[in-house]
C-alpha cells in the first residue's frame, strides 16, 4: 500500500477543486488523535512571522485552542503592540487553504496535479534528484531562494551540500539599492530593521515611504511618537498616502523624478550654507568636488522635471536644515523603482550627510546586538565554482546574491547550468519581475522544490511541495537582533500543526540526512541546538523559553554617547565624491536622467503595501482577508471622469506589452496624480489551491513585464511599466 502508484491523486484544477478539498478532508494522515487539552488560559511567548520584522508576541490558548496573539511588552520591537497582521496571526493557523501533506507532481509542471506522499518518500525523491544533479553538474547547480529567518537551516543544508548559490528577493527586488547607496557613502548600510531614529527626529522626510501602509511595527509606532512630538513632516509621493495626511509639506512629485528633487534640495542647502559645516569638515571626503557638480541642480532646473515649484523646493530644504542634525531623510525599504536606484539612494545618504544626521540623535543610530556564538558546525566544503549570479563582476557593488542573476543562469546555462531550485517562503512569480522569464527558467530545471504554508503560484510549478508548519506551530532560529537595544528572542510552538506539516529545521535536518550530510546536524533536537548556542554565550535557554526574550544592557548608539565615528569607506570618511564609483566607470556624484514617459494615453503603474497583508502570503488568512479581500486601482478623479469610470466599477488593466489583468475595482480619487495609477501588491492569485483568494483583485506582478537593471548592483527597477484601463466584461 505504500507504492506511489496506488496513492490517491489531488487534482487541483478548476473543475475538481472541491473534490480535492474533500479528498484532503478524508485523508487518514490528518486523523491525528487529539492531545489532551489544558483547561483555562495559557500564555506562551514567541515572535511573529507575518512579515520579516519579527515582533515579540504572546500567544494565548483558551482551553487548548489558539485564541489570540498580542504584543510582548518586554520586546523592544513590538513594545507590547502588534500590527493588524500580527494580531491576525491566528488566521494563519486556521486557514483551510493550507498545504497539509507532501505532494509530488504527476503531470506537466504548472498543471497543479499532485500525488500525496509521505515525508520519507518526498525527501528521498528530493535527495536522489539533488545527487543526480550534483553528479552531472556539480553541487553548485542547486540554488536556494529563501525569505526570512525560517530559511536559516535550509541555507545550512545547501552550504553543506556544496553550493554557494543562496539568494533572497529582498536584495535585488527590494532594499539592495538602498544598502549599496549608503555603503558607498558611509561604509555601512542601514540594517534591517532600519537604524532610523524616527521617534527622536524633529524633521522627518519620507520619499515614497508609506509608513502606516507599509506596516513595519516599530517604525509606525515611532512615527506616531514623532507626530505626537510635533515633528515637522515632509512627504514626497505621487499619491497622497496615509503618511502624507500627517505632513506639514506634501509634494506631489512626478513619478521617477525623485533624484532631481534631492539634487535640488542639496543645491539649496550647500549654496545657502545651511549644511552642518563642522560635521562635513570633520568627517567628509570630496566635498568641494561634490558641491561643484551639484551647483547646476537649482530648484529652477528641477521644476520642469518634478512639477515641484522652486519656492517649495527652497522652503522644504530650509525646513530640513532648520532642525539638523535631528532631521531624518528616511532611506525607504522597497526602493527598486527606475533602475538608477542605488544612485538615488546614495543621494538620500548624501542629503543626510549634509544635515549631519548619521550617528546622531533623531537621525541614524548605531545598532547593537547580544553576543551569541554560532553553533560549532564542521567546515563547509569549498565550492569548486563561484556564485553564478554575477559573472565577471558585472554589477561591481552587489554584496549579496542576485535572484535574477540565478534566474538568468538557469535560462542560459551561463556561466554554468543551474538545474535545481529550492524555494522557501517566497512566491517567486509574485516577487520577481516578468513572470514568463521565471516560468521559462523553471522549465529548464531538473528539480523544483517549494517549501511553503500555502499552495502559492510558485508551488503550482513545483515537482515537490513540502508543507511547512506556520510560525505559531514551530521553532525557528534564535533572533539575535541588531536594534537600538540588544536582545535575544525565541520563536517556539504554541500549538500543534493541524495536519502533516513540519517545521523548516526538521525538513532541513532530514534532507541533510538523506544527502549523507548528517555530520552537519550533530544536535538531536532544536532545543539542544538552542542550549548549545545560548550556554556558549552565558545565557539560559530555560529563561528565554519562559519569557520569550532576554534583554541586554543599553549601550551607546550615538557619536556623542561614545560610539566611534568610523566610516569603513576607502577614504575612511563620508564620501561625498566617490573615487570607487569613478574608478568603476560610474558617476562619482549622482546625476539625474529622466525616465521614459511611456506610451501616449497610458499611466505609470505604481504599487505598494496594505497594513493588513504581507506580500502575497496572507490573502487566504480569513481574519486578514475580512479586512481587505481585494485590491483597488487608484485613478485620478478627472481621469476617471474622462474615461467614464466610477468608483466601484470593475476594469481590467492592459500593460504596454499587451498583458491583461484580472478585473479590479476602480477607486476614483483626487489623492493621486493624473499620470499614474496605484494598486496594492499581492492580489489577483491564479493558483487554484488558493480557493479563498483565487482571482480576487488584480496582480501587479503579472503586469510587470519590463524592468531596468541597476548597473551598480543588479537590482530590478520595476516602476517602468504602463497600463491603460478598460471596462471589465461582465
Amino acid at each position: 500500500m505504500n507504492s506511489l502508484s496506488r496513492r490517491r491523486f489531488l487534482k487541483l484544477s478548476a473543475g475538481t477543486i472541491s473534490l480535492a478539498a474533500a479528498g484532503y478532508a478524508l485523508s487518514a494522515r490528518e486523523l491525528k488523535a487529539p492531545a489532551e487539552k489544558k483547561r483555562g488560559i495559557q500564555k506562551i511567548p514567541t515572535y511573529c512571522d507575518i512579515c520579516f520584522w519579527k515582533c515579540g508576541a504572546i500567544a494565548y490558548l483558551k482551553d487548548g485552542e489558539l485564541w489570540k496573539v498580542e504584543g510582548n511588552p518586554d520586546d523592544p520591537l513590538s513594545r507590547g503592540r502588534l500590527c493588524p497582521r500580527g494580531t491576525g496571526g491566528v488566521g494563519a493557523h486556521t486557514d483551510p487553504d493550507r498545504l497539509r501533506a507532501p505532494l509530488i507532481r504527476k503531470q506537466q509542471r504548472g498543471e497543479e496535479i499532485w500525488q500525496e506522499v509521505t515525508w520519507d518518500e518526498a525527501l528521498s525523491y528530493i535527495a536522489e534528484k539533488m545527487q543526480t544533479i550534483k553528479a552531472a553538474y556539480g553541487p553548485e547547480a542547486v540554488a536556494l531562494f529563501s525569505h526570512g529567518i525560517g530559511g536559516n537551516f535550509l541555507k545550512h543544508t545547501i552550504k553543506a551540500f556544496g553550493s554557494p548559490n543562496i539568494t533572497a528577493p529582498s536584495f535585488a527586488q527590494c532594499r539592495g539599492p538602498r544598502d549599496v547607496g549608503f555603503r558607498l557613502t558611509f561604509g555601512e548600510d542601514v540594517s534591517s530593521p532600519e537604524r532610523t531614529d524616527i521617534k527622536n527626529a524633529k524633521c522627518l522626510v519620507l520619499i515614497g515611504s508609506h509608513l502606516g501602509e507599509n506596516m513595519h511595527n516599530s517604525q509606525v509606532q515611532e512615527f506616531a511618537d514623532a507626530i505626537e512630538n510635533r515633528a515637522s513632516i515632509i512627504v514626497v509621493d505621487p499619491r497622497y498616502s496615509v503618511a502624507a495626511s500627517k505632513a506639514k509639506y506634501y509634494l506631489p512629485i512626478k513619478a521617477g523624478t525623485d533624484l532631481a528633487l534631492i539634487l535640488a534640495w542639496m543645491n539649496v542647502i550647500v549654496k545657502e550654507g545651511l549644511y552642518d559645516k563642522e560635521y562635513v569638515t570633520k568627517y567628509g571626503f570630496g566635498f568641494d568636488q561634490f558641491a561643484s557638480l551639484i551647483s547646476r541642480n537649482t530648484p529652477e532646473w528641477a521644476y520642469p522635471q518634478t512639477g515641484i515649484e522652486p519656492e517649495v523646493i527652497r522652503e522644504t530644504a530650509r525646513e530640513m536644515a532648520r532642525y539638523k542634525p535631528a532631521t531624518l531623510v528616511h532611506p525607504g525599504r522597497h526602493v527598486t523603482w527606475y533602475g538608477d536606484d542605488a544612485q538615488r539612494s546614495r543621494a538620500i545618504a548624501l542629503l543626510n550627510a549634509l544635515l549631519g544626521s548619521w550617528g546622531r540623535r533623531g537621525g541614524f543610530y548605531y545598532p547593537v546586538s547580544m553576543d551569541v556564538p554560532p553553533y560549532p558546525y564542521p567546515e563547509y566544503p569549498k565550492p569548486a565554482k563561484p556564485k553564478v549570479d554575477n559573472p565577471n563582476n558585472k554589477y561591481p557593488f552587489a554584496h549579496e546574491t542576485i535572484t535574477t542573476g540565478i534566474r538568468d543562469a538557469t535560462l542560459t546555462g551561463s556561466p554554468y547550468p543551474v538545474k535545481g531550485w529550492l524555494v522557501y517562503a517566497t512566491n517567486l512569480l509574485h516577487a520577481l519581475p516578468n513572470e514568463q522569464e521565471t516560468i521559462k527558467a523553471i522549465q529548464n530545471l531538473d528539480l523544483l522544490v517549494v517549501v511553503d504554508v500555502i499552495p502559492s503560484e510558485i508551488a503550482g510549478w513545483a515537482d515537490v511541495v513540502l508543507p511547512e508548519s506556520v510560525y505559531l506551530e514551530r521553532h525557528d532560529d534564535l533572533n539575535v537582533e541588531w536594534f537600538r537595544e540588544p536582545f535575544i528572542a525565541l520563536r517556539q510552538p504554541v500549538i500543534d500543526s493541524p495536519h502533516d506539516q513540519k517545521p523548516n529545521w526538521w525538513i532541513a535536518k532530514e534532507l541533510a540526512n538523506k544527502l549523507g550530510l548528517s555530520k552537519f546536524f550533530p544536535w538531536e533536537s532544536i532545543e539542544d541546538y538552542f542550549r548549545q548556542r545560548l550556554s556558549a554565550g552565558g545565557y539560559s535557554y530555560e529563561a528565554l523559553k519562559k519569557k520569550g526574550i532576554i534583554r541586554g544592557k543599553q549601550q551607546p548608539i550615538y557619536f556623542d554617547e561614545g560610539v566611534p565615528a568610523e566610516f569603513p569607506t576607502p577614504s575612511g570618511k563620508i564620501e561625498f565624491y566617490s573615487l570607487q564609483l569613478q574608478k568603476a566607470g560610474f558617476d562619482a556624484v549622482p546625476k539625474f536622467n529622466a525616465p521614459d514617459s511611456g506610451p501616449p494615453g497610458s499611466f505609470r503603474l505604481l504599487y505598494g503595501r496594505a497594513p493588513v497583508h504581507s506580500f502575497s502570503r496572507t490573502h487566504t488568512n480569513r481574519i486578514l482577508s475580512d479586512m481587505m479581500d481585494e485590491n483597488e486601482v487608484w485613478v485620478n478623479s478627472d481621469i476617471a471622469e474622462r474615461l467614464g469610470l466610477a468608483s466601484g466599477q470593475y476594469v481590467t488593466l492592459r500593460n504596454q506589452d499587451g498583458v491583461v489583468s484580472t478585473k479590479i475595482k476602480v477607486k476614483a480619487t483626487e489623492r493621486i496624480r493624473p499620470d499614474c495609477v496605484y494598486m496594492v501588491h499581492g492580489f489577483g492569485h491564479t493558483a487554484k489551491g488558493l480557493k479563498h483568494a483565487y482571482r480576487k483583485g488584480a496582480s501587479d506582478a503579472q503586469l510587470i513585464t519590463r524592468y531596468i537593471t541597476d548597473p551598480l548592483m543588479g537590482g530590478t527597477g520595476m516602476n517602468v511599466n504602463f497600463v491603460t484601463l478598460e471596462p471589465a466584461e461582465a
